[in-house]
């Protein structure tokens, strides 16, 4: 091992102890380049099955999540057109109140699905349907170049095919239609392979991917990467392990100790990376959590105890587009997958013995697999009744949400039946592959579709939020603040009767509460609005101050300004409360005798600010050792060139 100015880098070559001549082979990419990998392409075009529900004409309004994610969507454009691009607030949730929905939500995947929509011209729902499309193909091609570089390329088009036709995976697409976490299939195994070759060949690449890796999977969900960061961690530790003394450091005479700790430098680099390129995200949703009103999250028909899964629906072949209900007659199906979990099984039955050290991998993702199932199913309800780990597993929500690890390990393990000495002795495709590659699909070809609704929702605008806020109570989140979770409001008022009339529905003008004026002392007016912003005339004839309410939940990051004039400079802040009378927990703001213009805007608080500039010395310290590293590698050429 040598530490140049390129990086830290590493040759296992002949030096390290127990590994057989095929695993030196993969660990030293002995392989086409990726995009001359006709295994690759043929496994990404095998995914077209998973991809053709959404290719129907017409969308999956009935499905679990499927118009949340379209009205997310919408809220996220809404936004985007006011210049946003990175959104916190979204105004028009909770009937027109507001809610910090992206705050606390990770928004990669609407992100993307609004660079379909703003920059392809797609509709709402076609967007949303191309990143569920996106989603399939690349979370396909991450296990792909993860299982390649481990087990080669075989392995790598099973395993593929397996982590894409999973049911679970299956179930999150068609049934719960959950975006977020869809896309988050995409970067986990991507998370497993760049840790795997920082650990196995520490170098600075290995170092950046790791961290983007990282941090897509926490700004995609961040309740997802709750679940799988101790899988991840474990999975490193495993590898420093069993990596610890095999390098030419350790012929030398230097201690394991030290194997250790060279080991540990890069995915350590790559994790804490990973968290600062999120802090942006983190940072804030996790100082700023007790500020909305988490009840709503774990409480009624969220509460986890009527989820979890009985180990009979692991095994049984029941599908539905139903719903998570107590007991063992869910609509809805939680098996692991008949041939997934068998090639699994006779792969590790029949590489054991010759797997080497790479059993220690193998054993691993056995324990996540089984680990992760127990967690999910009725026999481990006592354990989230517990003070410490129960409040960790309840992260989860639901129970079942577990499944995302155990069909992430079972697809790994699944891998091994495309072993060389099982399938074939060369990397190419075989009648045995061929077969077994067939054999996933046909398992799962019984759930590849969707409900396409009849008749067709309306279209997706602002009042078609409210109603669908109104018949779905998941989408009223609100504040701290708020004592009484409302039903309807002016705002959605306004919308409707706008809908009703036949008339294009525009944005409300103005969110102040004017029923609270005594127009003989107070007038005030709106003078210009946007969606995170607001700024008022008003006349206070009175010698007090005379307070504002505004129709927004309170939430820290509204601020109030005294202005110099219409549009002019901020002279002076003004305190931003929550009203004292009534139960919706709305902002309030004293305005002075006399007139004038004030301004209310949200925008960053400290833990918003920290989090913004930890991401961007994160950034700019990767892309100066980026510059540093690549300066050191041609150094390093110059001089072998010129000895």
């Amino acid at each position: 091992m040598a530490v140049t100015q390129s990086g830290i880098d590493i040759d296992l070559g002949a030096e390290t102890p127990g590994i057989t001549e095929e695993q030196r082979r993969i660990e030293d990419n002995v392989a086409p380049p990726l995009w001359r990998d006709a295994l690759f392409w043929m496994t990404l075009a095998l995914t077209v099955f998973a991809v053709a529900p959404f290719l129907l004409p017409g969308y999956f309004w009935g499905a679990n999540d499927a118009r949340h994610h379209v009205y997310f969507l919408f809220e996220y454009d809404r936004l985007v057109q006011d210049g946003i691009w990175w959104p916190r607030w979204s105004p028009d949730f909770a009937f027109g109140y507001g809610y910090p929905f992206f705050n606390i939500y990770g928004g990669f995947s609407h992100f993307v699905a609004e660079l379909f929509h703003y920059f392809a011209g797609f509709g709402f729902t076609q967007a949303v349907e191309a990143v569920f499309g996106l989603s399939i193909v690349a979370s396909a091609g991450a296990m792909y170049v993860y299982i390649r570089a481990w087990l080669g390329r075989p392995a790598a088009m099973i395993a593929a095919l397996a982590y894409t036709y999973a049911p679970y995976h299956l179930l999150n697409l068609y049934v719960r239609a959950n975006l977020a976490e869809s896309m988050a299939f995409v970067w986990l195994p991507l998370c497993l392979w760049t840790a795997r070759q920082s650990v196995v060949r520490p170098a600075y690449r290995w170092v950046v991917g790791l961290a983007i890796s990282y941090a897509g999977l926490m700004l995609t969900s961040n309740l997802v990467i709750v679940l799988f960061t101790p899988l991840l961690a474990g999975y490193v530790l495993v590898l420093i392990f069993v990596h610890r003394n095999g390098d030419a450091a350790q012929k030398a005479g230097q201690s394991v100790r030290f194997g250790w700790l060279r080991r540990s430098i890069a995915p350590a680099l790559g994790g804490l990376a990973g968290l600062g390129l999120s802090a942006v995200f983190w940072l804030p949703a996790f100082t700023e959590r007790q500020a909305v009103r988490v009840d709503q999250w774990f409480d009624g028909r969220y509460a986890y105890r009527g989820h979890f899964v009985e180990w009979s629906q692991f095994f049984s072949p029941a599908w539905g587009f139903g719903v998570s209900i107590p007991g063992p007659d869910d609509a809805i199906s939680f098996q692991i997958g008949a041939a997934v979990l068998a090639f699994a099984v006779l792969g590790i039955f029949f590489t054991w013995r010759m797997a080497g050290r790479l059993r220690w991998e193998i054993a691993y993702f056995v324990a996540g697999a089984l680990v992760a199932a127990y967690v999910a199913s009725t026999w481990a309800a006592p354990l989230w009744e517990t003070p410490i780990l129960g409040g960790l597993l309840q992260t989860a929500q639901f129970p079942w949400r577990w499944l995302v690890v155990t069909t992430l390990c079972v697809s790994v393990l699944a891998a091994l039946i495309g072993h060389r000495a099982l399938l074939s002795e060369r990397d190419r495709l075989s009648l045995p592959l061929l077969a077994v590659a067939t054999t996933l699909i046909l398992a799962s070809y019984p759930y590849l579709r969707v409900e396409i609704s009849k008749p067709v929702e309306g279209p997706v605008s602002l009042a078609g939020l409210m109603r669908f806020q109104q018949s779905s109570d998941e989408m009223t989140g609100s504040t701290a603040w708020v004592k009484e979770i409302p039903t309807w409001s002016p705002m959605a008022d306004y919308y409707i009767s706008q809908d009703q009339a036949g008339t294009q529905v525009k944005p409300v003008d103005t969110k102040l509460d004017y029923s609270v004026f005594d127009y003989k002392t107070f007038g005030a007016s709106s003078v210009a609005h946007s969606t995170i912003s607001e700024e008022i005339y008003y006349f206070n004839k009175r010698s007090s101050p005379q307070s504002i309410v505004f129709e927004h939940f309170y939430y820290p990051g509204w601020n109030a300004y005294l202005l110099d004039g219409e549009h002019g400079q901020r002279v002076a802040q003004i305190p931003v409360t929550p009203e004292t009378t009534g139960t919706l927990g709305r902002m309030t703001v004293e305005a002075p005798p006399g007139e004038g213009y004030l301004l209310l805007v949200y925008e960053d608080t400290p833990p918003r600010t920290l989090g913004g500039v930890i991401t961007l010395v994160t950034v700019v310290s990767l892309v100066v050792g980026a510059v540093v590293a690549a300066r050191g590698r041609r150094l390093e050429k110059k001089e072998q060139d010129n000895p």
